[in-house]
């Protein structure tokens, strides 16, 4: 199996590098910009692992790097999202490269494409958990380009899953509010919650399925990868201020939604579990403290959000 990934330095590329490349017969390519992915996530001197600096919006690029591997699989995990007033930085990576990708895995003739999307293209949705079938309307610039690039997957001549994403945990995650916490409060500063509602997924429950929709023969479509229950942001900061210890003199104050943030994003994977036989198995308090303690271990190297900071009150 020759597997090009896409944002391969990411927190979910690099885990599935991690996973993968350790099994016979598999090779990986991977392109990333590191704009948000970490050189340092990668392998070293691994001579089954190729990995070139680059953008998905690059065609060029993206051509040659197909042209040259020859990629049996495409795991499209490349996103941009880290500022959300970059509404042309996340329509070139995330539409334009995503068309790039899908034309030259047809050009490839590539078995299998998993496509990696943000449970906001769902936008505001009407009913929670989300299920599988729930219409997408996003209202981002982060939501609004995955969405067009998940389209563009799906319209191609290409065997494609889409996984609709859970907030994945696990080494390397740089995104969200764990590394925000658990940052924050060992340097004794504030905090604050956002009055919002997620679901939380550990990496090994998104291995298992990432797994499973490498399989040629699986099916196609779009998928809720998810446990399927919500926590609030105030239960993940009641988890970090447990495990590091901390007495507070006061309650974090919750802030209200901000607009271009969700009240509560959690998704169904029923339809997934039935499809591929497949359920999240870890715990939210061990989801939380496994983290946490990869944090102990190896520190936290950079953290990004999609949605604005809001103005302080008061």
């Amino acid at each position: 199996m020759r597997i090009l990934i896409t944002g391969g330095a990411g927190s979910l590329g690099a885990n599935i590098i991690d996973h993968l490349l350790p099994r016979d017969g598999y090779e990986i390519f991977v392109l990333d910009n590191f704009a948000t992915g970490n050189r340092q996530s990668l392998p070293e001197g691994h001579e089954r692992l190729t990995v070139v600096e680059g953008s998905v919006a690059d065609k060029a690029l993206v051509e040659k790097c197909f042209a040259d591997f020859k990629p049996t699989h495409v795991i499209h995990s490349a996103a941009a999202y880290k500022d959300p007033d970059d509404w042309e930085e996340d329509a070139q990576t995330n539409i334009l490269g995503s068309i790039y990708v899908a034309k030259a895995a047809e050009a490839a003739g590539v078995k299998r494409l998993v496509n990696f999307q943000t449970a906001l293209n769902f936008g505001r949705p009407k009913t929670v958990p989300i299920p599988n079938d729930a219409p997408s309307a996003p209202f981002t610039s982060y939501g609004i380009s995955k969405t067009a690039g998940e389209q563009v997957m799906l319209m191609a001549d290409l065997n494609t899953v889409s996984l609709r994403l859970a907030n994945i945990t696990g080494p390397r995650l740089a995104i969200g509010p764990i590394p925000t916490f658990y940052t924050r409060l060992k340097a004794g500063k504030s905090c604050f919650c956002s009055d919002t509602v997620r679901d939380f997924m550990h990496m090994d429950d998104f291995i298992a399925i990432l797994d499973k929709a490498l399989d040629e023969n699986g099916p196609k479509g779009v998928f809720n990868v998810s446990t399927g229950e919500g926590k609030s942001i105030k239960d993940v900061f009641d988890q970090v201020v447990a495990y590091l210890g901390i007495q507070l003199d006061e309650e974090v104050p919750i802030v209200p939604v901000g607009d271009d943030d969700v009240p509560a994003v959690v998704l169904n994977p029923a339809e997934t579990e039935k499809a591929f036989d497949w359920k999240a198995k870890v715990s939210f308090e061990d989801t939380i403290r496994k983290m946490l303690e990869w944090y102990d271990a190896h520190g936290v190297t950079a953290i990004y959000s999609h949605v604005r900071v809001p103005p302080k009150t008061g």
